[in-house]
């Protein structure tokens, strides 16, 4: 019962602080925390300090991307593959926004692209809805496909303290199944988006929107375009710097023997991440003369921050009440975890849900899972599952999609839970979780 108790104070902090959005989340841990120490008497556990401090090293190279204007050279040449192929932009849209998150570690790049990926639709007679929804859903479940992102960098951190058969889950062993994983679940969501809902010209409200001259003008409106738009030579080196740093440490992450010595052992991936990703962003400021105050007021920065604090509360809240109770939660859980280790999927999908995060769902549940006997492998193989806060439409991104989609194809339906975003989110998880699990079977882990 006093578990109980504790547990329940945990979920309210987590509901009030998803509901109130933000920074919120992180606070309300910290409320959390105090009220578990001084009123339940349990010992504080340990924040994720080298989860939080990567963070912080990654989210200032993106931040520094964004401020150069290195950023711009990415959506410009996205938009560029959209132009010519208008006919598949339901496959494309998602495809784009998706690599784009994989290479800026955040899925808040697809703001840019939104009204782009809405003009190529529109204007080739193709329902809005269909490339929108998709692209939306694609760029958070890039998320888990980033070596730059925060949820990855974090699971990486968490399966480094857990071996299987003596060997630890390396990084790029864990990219080498996330990222495949990732782009069949994208692959399943364009194609479906192909085929969803009725043409426009088939359709009888959007006809009835557009019988109105001035909505029609609204809703076909002016392009929004980066084409066109010329480039300065210290953007181009800004993105190289980046996408540079990326491919260095994917290579010191397969190649451990590339990497300095440090008691005897090659330094860990989690300092050498931190050390490449802060290095990046000092070369963009030296070479590009990039604005050191514009960084800090960057949307990435901004967003990156919230998950920082997001992750402290959550984690080191989290990690309090169930290091104390790790002895009856083994004992009640380790053989159904044994026999259903699908549950553990299904545990972090609504956690990310209730959070709005998926660095904050995996720093909450992941070490959790793995104490009470979760094999590591299936926790390689669900990591998709991180991504549920699709399933009610108050996501950010989905938020302004509705917005930017002025034919009104793109959703919220009557019943709230029957909107655009529901079914490619579905089955773009429900996909990349199979595929993680098969992969991660043939590499041996599971």
């Amino acid at each position: 019962m006093l578990f109980a108790l504790e547990l329940a104070i945990v979920l309210a902090c987590l509901f009030y602080g998803a509901r109130k959005g933000g920074i919120a989340l992180g606070l309300l841990g910290g409320l959390g925390l105090v009220i578990l120490a001084f009123f339940f008497k349990l010992p504080p556990g340990k924040p994720p300090v080298d989860v939080m401090l990567t963070i912080v090293a990654v989210v200032a190279a993106s931040a520094t991307l964004q401020a150069s204007g290195g950023l711009d050279v990415m959506l410009q040449a996205a938009e560029k593959l959209l132009r010519r192929n208008p006919r598949y932009v339901s496959i494309l849209a998602p495809f784009t926004t998706c690599i784009l998150t994989m290479l800026c570690g955040t899925g808040h790049v697809v703001y840019t692209m939104l009204p782009i990926i809405y003009d190529v639709a529109i204007k080739n007679d193709i329902r809005p809805e269909r490339p929108m929804a998709a692209a939306s859903i694609a760029s958070q479940m890039g998320i888990m496909a980033s070596p730059v992102s925060v949820a990855i960098v974090s699971l990486a951190a968490f399966l480094a303290k857990a071996p299987v058969n003596g060997e630890v889950i390396s990084f790029v062993t864990l990219l080498s199944i996330s990222i495949p994983a990732t782009l069949l679940g994208v692959l399943a969501i364009g194609i479906f988006s192909w085929f969803r809902g009725k043409d426009l010209s088939q359709d009888p409200e959007f006809q009835a929107r557009i019988a109105d001259p001035e909505n029609r003008a609204r809703i076909y409106g002016n392009s929004t375009t980066l084409l066109g738009r010329k480039l300065a030579t210290s953007q181009w080196a800004a993105m190289w710097i980046f996408l540079g740093s990326i491919v260095v440490v994917a290579l010191l992450g397969a190649f451990d023997t590339l990497r300095p010595l440090s008691g005897g052992k090659p330094v860990s991936m989690i300092l050498t991440i931190q050390m490449f990703m802060l290095t990046a962003g000092a070369l963009m400021v030296v070479l590009t003369k990039t604005d050191p105050v514009a960084i800090g007021k960057s949307e990435v920065f901004r967003a990156g921050m919230i998950a920082v604090i997001a992750v402290f509360g959550i984690a080191w809240m989290a990690d309090t009440v169930f290091e104390c109770n790790l002895p009856q939660l083994k004992a009640s859980l380790a053989d159904t975890v044994k026999t259903h280790p699908w549950a553990y999927g299904l545990a972090l999908l609504l956690v990310s849900k209730f959070v709005n995060s998926q660095a904050a769902a995996i720093s909450a549940l992941v070490p959790v899972a793995l104490a009470i006997g979760v094999p590591p492998g299936y926790v390689v193989a669900f990591a998709a599952a991180a991504y549920g806060y699709y399933i009610l439409p108050t996501y950010p991104s989905d938020l302004a999609t509705i917005q930017f989609d002025r034919s009104g194809t793109t959703r919220i339906g009557k019943y709230v839970i029957n909107h655009s975003f529901i079914l490619p989110g579905l089955i773009g998880v429900f996909t990349s979780c199979v595929a993680g699990l098969i992969f991660s079977t043939l590499r041996g882990l599971v």
